[in-house]
């Protein structure tokens, strides 16, 4: 499986539902992250976090419902507007997880599904989700010219 753009992310982008200014540029919507042992119940028809039975259980470090992102805010460059997040720790913890999905926490609609590629592990000592680098060739989410 690959990371999953859901088809309501895209069409509620264009409805205005999403704003992903940072702190910064005046403030937008709260999003969190949620950590998955299993990613099979995720496809581009996913809406909203659910609180799947699939989500990596409280204790150990874990706080069902994830980790509150930092936004670095919307940027622009090479036709490319793009958004990402500072990197995200749940320190001190015992966590096993296949992936992560994004939501604006306000109304639990869906932003992202991140798929790990493999199972992650960390035993009482932290587990990062390192975001890649804010340009317009990197960040988690961009938008530009087919």
């Amino acid at each position: 499986m690959a990371n999953i753009v859901p088809d309501s992310f895209k069409t509620d982008t264009l409805k205005g539902t999403f704003n992903f200014k940072s702190a910064a540029q005046g403030g937008g919507s709260t999003f969190k992250i949620a950590l998955f042992t299993s990613l099979g119940g995720f496809s581009t028809s996913t809406t909203t976090y659910t609180g799947a039975a699939n989500e990596v259980a409280n204790g150990s470090g874990y706080t069902t419902g994830g980790n509150t992102l930092t936004n670095n805010g919307v940027a622009v460059a090479s036709n490319i507007a793009y958004v990402d997040f500072a990197n995200t720790t749940w320190s001190s913890a015992s966590i096993t997880a296949v992936g992560a999905l994004i939501y604006k926490s306000s109304s639990n609609e869906a932003v992202l599904v991140l798929d790990f590629g493999g199972t992650k592990t960390s035993t009482n000592g932290d587990f990062e989700i390192a975001f890649p680098a804010a340009t317009s060739s990197d960040a988690i989410i961009r938008l530009g010219d087919a």
